[in-house]
């Protein structure tokens, strides 16, 4: 694979360069709201289209392994096609699949157009990100791939679900697809109009479908595994442990395939020659599973104990948003006009999500939004010390025969964390539930006074209400019972948050020590 550096944006024309960089973010702002479109729409949808939960998780799959397998064919369609245009033309396809999406309810027609969304959201956040590195100076990549950065990554955690959740309690589920077809109609129109470097000729090579083919399969199994694991009782479950088998051989032998093909296979992995790079990617999996896993716990906290409607659970993320988008513009200044190294932050960053998972640890059944608000906060804030500068490390010093490449295997290594920090916390706060209640429900007897003081109470006061006696006794019993499970469940979440705050502290030792021997192999190599 090979992309050749282009002529930068033309000077003479600064607002045309403003169009290309404001249609990119909007670009990336569609596929965020598509994105994040089935975490608090899912009961909505279930309930609109028929559909069981295992139909329903072919809409999630579908779009993510899409989107994965998008990540990896847009370097080749770099190397063929106008980046402009590109975008233009994939951000164009998400506005009409999403249009068209909001019209239908038929599951099938649905699935078919959430792999459109998926993999034109793949290859607009690869394109759009690449023609960035490529029109503009490196020394001013700092504060542009900060605006990327707030379409690409603050928008998807926090601003899609608070304009999803006010939807879905206003209007319907449905709108929410309507919204993104005139932000992709805006974003494709002001990069049509815009200036945009143009690529100079290159050694061209047919696309490689069979390895396309293998790593397609591979990523599907994958996210099907990670997305569905936790409902089929993980490798219980033969057909789970078929697609676990099948991708990783897909997988190796696509590995095997691209060494083969060297410079014709589907990827440039000389990108992982770079010790920044490989370093990067692998902070980038950690992150990702932070970011994800956090972005999941909160809300379902919110609305699974709290009892928070969707405008609500949306919201309680909104304020971190504009914090997250001042701690990028906040690292990008340092970085790019007090020249402080972008490994600089990267301490500062997970040392403070970390304690903002400690504090949301201690949440309650009886915790509100002012109670999280402070932890929430904090959280935003570590993220964007912490995902700026891993993507500069990551960037800065690849050339730009391998940076389409290498930014897409940079985005699938930090979604499939994303996809492993989920499925790691769903089966975690699944297996503490049963463990919690089994363990209060060991306490909880007949015979202790406690018990019975609180089931005379609760039946006394539903027998003034006007309820039979022995009615009254048996809907005690059952609110015992809820009270117990609500408890249990509780404990699971606080478990999960301290989960991810562990993650950093196991992950850090693992991290400085694949940093030495990365460098150590370098000077070697050297």
């Amino acid at each position: 694979m090979t992309t050749t550096l282009p002529s930068a944006v033309s000077r003479d024309r600064p607002a045309a360069g403003t169009f290309l960089l404001v249609g990119i973010v909007l670009a990336a702002l569609t596929e965020a709201i598509a994105s994040t479109v089935l975490s608090l729409g899912r009961s909505d949808i279930i309930g609109d289209t028929y559909a069981t939960p295992d139909e329903f998780a072919w809409l999630d799959v579908s779009y993510t392994s899409l989107k994965l397998t998008g990540f990896m064919a847009a370097p080749w369609l770099i190397n063929r096609i106008d980046p402009r245009g590109l975008i233009a033309g994939s951000t164009l396809v998400m506005g009409a699949a999403c249009a068209l999406a909001a019209a239908t309810t038929r599951l099938d027609l649905l699935v078919a157009l959430r792999v459109m969304q998926g993999l034109s959201g793949g290859i607009l956040l690869v394109s759009g990100q690449t023609l960035i590195f490529l029109a503009w100076p490196r020394r001013r990549q700092p504060f542009l791939q900060a605006l990327f950065a707030m379409g690409s990554v603050v928008a998807p955690a926090t601003i899609a679900p608070a304009l999803q959740g006010w939807l879905l309690d206003s209007r319907s589920w449905t709108w929410i697809f309507l919204g993104a077809a005139p932000v992709a109609s805006a974003a494709a129109g002001l990069m049509l109009v815009a200036d945009s470097p143009k690529p100079d000729k290159a050694m061209r090579h047919p696309f490689d479908w069979i390895g396309f083919s293998l790593v397609s399969t591979a990523l599907f199994c994958f996210t099907y595994v990670l997305s569905q694991g936790s409902r089929w009782d993980w490798f219980e479950d033969p057909h789970i442990v078929g697609l676990t088998v099948a991708g990783t051989i897909a997988l190796m032998l696509f590995i095997g395939r691209e060494i083969c093909a060297g410079h014709d296979g589907l990827l440039d992995f000389t990108a992982f020659l770079s010790t920044d790079f490989s370093f990067a990617f692998v902070v980038s999996f950690v992150a990702g599973a932070a970011l994800f896993g956090s972005a999941y716990l909160i809300p379902s906290f919110a609305v699974s104990i709290l009892a928070f409607t969707p405008t609500d659970a949306g919201q309680l993320l909104l304020p971190s948003g504009g914090v997250f988008a001042f701690s990028l513009l906040v690292s990008a200044f340092l970085m790019q006009a007090c020249r402080v190294p972008p490994i600089a932050t990267v301490p500062f960053g997970i040392l403070m999500i970390m304690v903002a998972m400690w504090m949301l640890s201690g949440s309650t059944g009886e915790s509100g939004a002012d109670d999280m608000m402070a932890a929430i906060l904090l959280r935003g804030f570590s993220l964007g010390f912490l995902f700026l500068s891993i993507t500069l490390i990551a960037f800065d010093r690849l050339e730009s025969r391998n940076l389409a490449s290498g930014i897409g295997l940079f985005n699938a290594g930090r979604q499939l964390g994303g996809l492993v920090g989920v499925a790691t916390l769903q089966t975690l706060i699944q297996d503490n539930v049963a463990a919690n209640a089994a363990v209060i429900g060991a306490h909880v007897t007949s015979g202790a006074p406690a018990v019975g003081e609180r089931l005379g109470a609760t039946s006394a006061a539903l027998a003034a209400r006007g309820m039979d006696a022995m009615e009254a006794s048996r809907a005690a019993l059952g609110l015992l019972g809820k009270a117990v499970i609500s408890q249990s469940t509780v404990i699971a979440f606080d478990t999960a948050f301290n989960a991810v705050a562990l993650l950093f502290i196991v992950a850090a030792p693992m991290l400085i020590t694949i940093r030495v021997a990365l460098t150590k192999l370098a000077k070697a190599r050297a």
